[in-house]
């Protein structure tokens, strides 16, 4: 058996986390060393708790099923690329607590261009997922990579918006690779499969443990240049993120939001705390040496050619979703004629409802 093998073995045993592998690593010279180990020789590594070497000596009894599963991986399309190998990604290599494996399905992020992770609350507003969507687009068409975390929301939209461009996006799992989580995104995983990547550092089967999700983190801050919170709480976990970025010496960006808002309150206070603030795709694509295709933030509609009453109703939607009602008395139109016009600029693309009777401008 090589040492890759091996190594896959080590990643199978429960709670063992990278920085408790590379000391192993350090204290034997071999992965197949570790794997040998009596249980003595392990109580002497005294960084390991009890519960770790339990584990390690248990999982020896899985060694043989652990080879036949790594020699099945490419029949599954999914490879095993180890902090050993060229192809592991120089971003990881360079911090510390990294991986020693990950798990790809597709590619990984190139080294020489730039990327840039976007991410946010699951339980996003439109205007955040719309937000999403077109910062990563626009990044995306200007050549930069996206990374996320496929989540609900913000991630999932930060996903859509690449693919839309035609460009590059990773989605980084807290799950085995051969999981989709959450179920709802699995077109979109296979989406991103194809054009960009799957990444996980978990084993095949794991799964989406909450405690997952903070190591997945690390991986979605380490593969980017920069991050971006679209809109997070104030106890988020793309706060999370935001840390892990600054420990590991990334920017972070974060999209302002209203004062009022608890969506955007854990942008806000990144802001206040020294974050860069992002109004414009070319904000992050400056500090990246980059031009966007378009100047600005340009409408894909303007008013002109809307009548009277179109534009009376259009200019008393927002950003943030508005009740039928609210919209009829800002508007002074009879609640038919208001519905009405509110029918046909949905038709025309200048407007969305977000919910029952719930309104909102279409975002560019």
């Amino acid at each position: 058996m090589t040492e890759k093998e091996y190594l896959y073995w080590l990643c199978h045993v429960p709670g063992l986390r990278a920085e408790k592998m590379e000391r192993l690593l350090n204290e034997t010279g071999g992965f197949r060393s570790i794997y040998y180990m009596k249980e003595q020789e392990l109580k002497a590594c005294h960084f390991l708790t009890a519960r770790e070497r339990g584990a390690i000596l248990s999982e020896k009894r899985n060694l043989e099923s652990c080879t036949e599963e790594y020699h099945r991986l490419r029949e599954r399309g999914i490879d095993f690329i180890t902090i050993y190998d060229s192809g592991y990604p120089e971003r990881l290599r360079e911090l510390p607590g990294m991986p020693l494996g990950l798990f790809v399905k597709g590619r990984l992020p190139e080294d020489q261009r730039p990327s840039a992770a976007v991410i946010g609350a699951r339980g996003c507003s439109y205007y955040g997922r719309e937000e999403a969507r077109y910062l990563s687009r626009e990044l995306a068409r200007a050549g930069v990579q996206v990374v996320s975390g496929l989540a609900l929301g913000i991630d999932g939209a930060g996903h859509g918006g690449a693919l839309e461009a035609g460009g590059d996006t990773y989605g980084i799992l807290g799950c085995g690779i051969d999981i989709c989580y959450p179920r709802e995104h699995t077109e979109l995983a296979e989406r991103i499969g194809l054009q960009g990547g799957l990444i996980t550092e978990f084993v095949p089967k794991t799964p989406p443990y909450p405690a997952n999700f903070p190591m997945r983190n690390r991986i979605i801050s380490g593969l980017s240049d920069l991050v971006i919170v679209v809109e997070a709480r104030k106890r988020s976990g793309s706060l999370i993120t935001a840390g892990l970025a600054l420990e590991q010496g990334r920017d972070v960006f974060a999209v302002p939001g209203r004062v009022t808002d608890p969506l955007s309150a854990g942008c806000n206070e990144l802001i206040q705390s020294g974050a860069g603030l992002l109004m414009t795709p070319e904000d992050v694509l400056s500090l990246l040496g980059m031009k966007s295709e378009k100047n600005g933030k340009i409408m894909k509609k303007t008013e002109n050619g809307l009548v009277k009453n179109e534009k009376m109703v259009y200019s008393c939607l927002d950003l943030q979703p508005k009740h039928l009602e609210q919209i009829v008395t800002e508007s002074g139109l009879p609640a038919g004629e208001c519905t009405a016009v509110l029918l046909k600029l949905e038709l025309d693309g200048f407007a969305v409802q977000t919910s029952n009777q719930y309104y909102v401008r279409k975002f560019r």
